[in-house]
């Protein structure tokens, strides 16, 4: 957990919260606002400013064309940043300098580099910052995690993710590498590197293999990736915005003693030598995880509880993220540099593993 202390403490009423970006993620958090006493949208701000008023509408709150005009006009207490990765260091640094708490959706920011110079400026500040990160929210992920920590399953040897999902990309600013920093790696990749890492702590190596580009996209649109966690416990990903690959799970942990899986309906696990599979979850709710990380992050700013998500845990992602495509690049595992308490302070590139 990170040792800073911000320099907002709210201690009556609802967080009061603006919202930057009026795209497709930010109307999921809508429903989430409105399930969320903790936290209250008082404002939306887009470059496109009809967008912004048909949102603020619906959330009866104000509507503005810029985050600047939004944050020298309100009384924010936080800010969900929902912009396209190339614009998060200008926009979170902004909202540093008026010194108003920071959840930025994922990924952080294209590169290891800003990352840095981000974290940096929010630790100098006192500002509260972190990443979105939906899937460390979710009830049955959370549930899955306590059951690996019970020793339920006995060691843990082997992860799997799936994020397949055919998707036309060649008109979303998903697939401009300016805009987003990569393809289907660095944009549903990242919430799997955080779920690899929430399950099995630092990771030390990444290879990462691409397939075929059905859509003809400049960037990765379907990759296979391997990662190894520092205590040596394989993680296997497939992404792809081109197949679906039709499966009733998305993460499956498999242990000495048993197997976890965690599905989009239904979450269960099977002990060894038992035939009869045993529910513990009801599958993955968008609206509950965004809920659960907004009381989170509203608790957190009040000081009654620690982020889930820490800004090591968003400096690992980008990190994990960048060694994969150099991995990618090159046709090597990569090592991942460790990120301790303030590495953002200590610049590092990936190094090759030969």
């Amino acid at each position: 957990m990170s040792s800073l202390k911000t320099s907002t403490h709210i201690t009556k009423g609802p967080v009061c919260f603006g919202l930057v970006g009026a795209g497709a993620i930010a109307q999921s958090y809508l429903q989430a606002f409105q399930n969320c006493p903790e936290v209250q949208l008082v404002a939306v701000a887009d470059t496109n400013l009809v967008a912004a008023q048909a949102m603020a509408q619906k959330a009866n709150c104000n509507a503005y064309s810029s985050h600047l005009a939004m944050a020298n006009a309100e009384k924010l207490d936080a800010v969900l940043v929902c912009t396209p990765p190339n614009t998060h260091p200008e926009v979170c640094t902004d909202f540093i300098e008026r010194r108003i708490a920071i959840l930025c959706e994922k990924p952080l920011c294209k590169d290891v580099a800003s990352a840095r110079s981000m974290i940096l400026a929010a630790r100098s500040s006192g500002v509260m910052m972190t990443m979105a990160s939906k899937f460390r929210y979710v009830d049955d992920v959370v549930k899955a995690r306590q059951l690996v920590n019970s020793g339920a399953i006995g060691d843990v040897v082997l992860i799997e993710n799936f994020f397949t999902s055919h998707v036309d990309m060649t008109k979303r600013w998903n697939s401009n590498p300016e805009i987003s920093g990569g393809g289907v790696l660095i944009d549903n990749g990242t919430h799997s590197v955080d779920v690899m890492r929430y399950f099995l702590g630092p990771l030390s190596e990444i290879h990462v293999v691409e397939g075929k580009r059905s859509q003809h996209l400049p960037v990765d649109e379907t990759v296979h990736v391997f990662v190894r966690s520092t205590s040596g416990i394989l993680g296997t990903v497939d992404l792809s915005w081109s197949i679906n690959k039709e499966l009733e799970s998305y993460l499956r942990i498999y242990g000495s003693a048993g197997t976890i899986s965690v599905g989009w309906k239904e979450s269960k696990f099977l002990m060894a030598g038992s035939k009869e599979w045993k529910v513990f979850g009801n599958g993955y709710n968008k609206v509950q995880a965004f809920s659960s990380q907004l009381e989170n992050f509203a608790r957190a700013l009040r000081g009654s509880e620690p982020l889930v998500v820490t800004l090591e845990d968003a400096l690992a992602s980008v990190q994990v993220v960048e060694a994969g495509y150099a991995s990618l690049r090159d046709a090597k595992w990569f090592a991942i540099p460790l990120a301790p308490s303030r590495e953002a302070e200590r610049p590092e590139l990936p190094k090759r593993i030969q």
